[in-house]
């Protein structure tokens, strides 16, 4: 049976597009912490801390592995929230506050281990705040509205970003500090909302879906993508309408294997940028109210290209959005080659944009691709995507790490990587483009 169709604007009581619209608010600010603190916090703060000498490039690089090492485990053990995804929320932000602050007073291995567990806490936020709001808003028959809790994270990215580029003259310590405040009063503000009368109740709030939802909304850094269950609980950016026609026979198996190497080859090719642009943009300007500016891009181009898929790319088959995306962000990659010894400052500022505007629209378009393959059945597919994208994202860091005994400095190991990067991400979306030939299934609707 078709979902029933969102009753325009005009239609909606006061009170109800209220309530939706809070919703739709926490969600968008439980993402922000997510990740932009809870992930990102650390790629703006990392070359503050190395111009501190609190961190050497080494360690930075386990620090930023151990967190995406983190998000890996947090996303499989997210389903533990299955019967309370608001208990679980509210638990993942404080997680999320009391680690960003501690982390003010700690290095070494004890940062990592604190950048480890903001990772857990970053996934449980991400799966309980998608899962939670996409049910109440399916509940509402508002599941339009659904797509712009996901420009969250680029909204978060930006937000930290700008307070790491505002800020950058101050010691390190004392913005992360600021940072854990900042998530802080974004936790505190969800629970005041969780807590509004406004809110109301919605027919999914009383159901025993939530559980199903979870469980299978664990796609770690994907959720935004749909992982939100077998039953049908709506998906981001697919929010609105399902395709009137019926999904395509799904394979069995036949293309699923690439389609994991792709998502992991993803995860690898954009987490070099995202973890090291700001460090790279310092080495040629010292000043943090110049070089601090490529992150706040990075989470511009992130939030905007959310909405704009949804809306221009609608009539896109999936593949073939995921292939531009890949290929788009290969290009971002690759500019910073051009002088790898000393890449301008535009070349790393076309790579922010490049990079933050695709690998949101890459991660929609790679799981809506997904469910389709196994409409039935597509959580065993989303986590093994999920798996390969993390195991990404942990590799980009550590490789760095392993190019410095070989007689590589810091700025030569992020080159190679990038330069792997680029090879790697052309290779998946020629091939993705060229399977995508014959699907007519449709892009990212908003």
């Amino acid at each position: 049976m078709n979902s029933p169709c969102a009753a325009p604007a005009a239609d909606r009581p006061p009170a109800r597009a209220g309530a939706e619209a809070l919703i739709v608010a926490i969600g968008i600010v439980a993402l922000a912490v997510a990740m932009g603190i809870g992930r990102f916090a650390f790629t703006p703060l990392l070359p503050l801390m190395l111009r501190d000498g609190s961190i050497t490039p080494a360690a930075g690089a386990e620090w930023a592995a151990a967190n995406y090492a983190g998000y890996l485990a947090g996303a499989l053990t997210a389903a533990r929230f299955g019967s309370a995804p608001r208990r679980g929320l509210l638990v993942a932000l404080a997680g999320i506050v009391l680690t960003t602050l501690a982390v003010a007073a700690m290095g070494g291995w004890a940062g990592a281990a604190l950048r480890f567990a903001s990772g857990v806490f970053s996934a449980w936020t991400l799966v309980c705040a998608s899962s939670w709001c996409l049910g109440e808003l399916a509940g509402r028959a508002a599941t339009h509205r659904g797509a712009w809790i996901f420009t969250g994270v680029g909204i978060g990215i930006t937000l930290a970003g700008l307070l790491a580029w505002w800020g950058g003259r101050q010691p390190a310590a004392a913005l992360w500090l600021e940072m854990g405040l900042l998530a802080m009063g974004g936790a505190l503000a969800v629970a005041w909302a969780l807590r509004s009368d406004s809110l109301g109740t919605s027919p999914w709030s009383a159901s025993s879906a939530s559980s199903a939802s979870v469980a299978s909304s664990a796609s770690g850094a994907s959720v935004a993508a749909g992982a939100a269950g077998d039953r049908g609980t709506p998906s981001a950016p697919q929010t609105a309408a399902a395709p009137t026609t019926a999904p395509l026979p799904a394979p069995a198996a036949r293309g699923q294997g690439a389609l994991v190497l792709c998502y992991g080859v993803m995860g690898f090719g954009y987490i070099a940028p995202a973890t090291f642009l700001p460090a790279m943009a310092r080495e040629q300007v010292s000043d943090p109210l110049v070089f601090g500016l490529t992150w706040p891009l990075f989470g511009l181009a992130a939030a905007a290209s959310v909405a704009l898929a949804a809306r221009w790319l609608a009539a896109w088959p999936r593949q073939r959005v995921w292939a531009a995306a890949q290929a788009v962000m290969a290009l971002g990659t690759a500019v910073p080659l051009v002088h790898p010894a000393s890449p301008p400052l535009a070349a790393l500022a076309a790579s922010a944009l490049f990079v933050g505007g695709t690998f949101m629209v890459a991660t929609m378009a790679g799981l809506q691709l997904a469910r389709e393959r196994l409409p039935a059945h597509p959580t065993a597919l989303l986590a093994r995507m999920t798996a390969a994208f993390a195991l990404g994202q942990i590799s980009g860091p550590l490789l760095v790490r392993a190019l410095a005994p070989l007689g590589l400095d810091h700025r030569a190991a992020v080159a190679a990587t990038l330069a792997i990067a680029t090879l790697a991400l052309l290779a998946t979306a020629a091939w993705l483009w060229r399977g995508a030939g014959s699907s007519t299934e449709r892009g990212p609707t908003p």
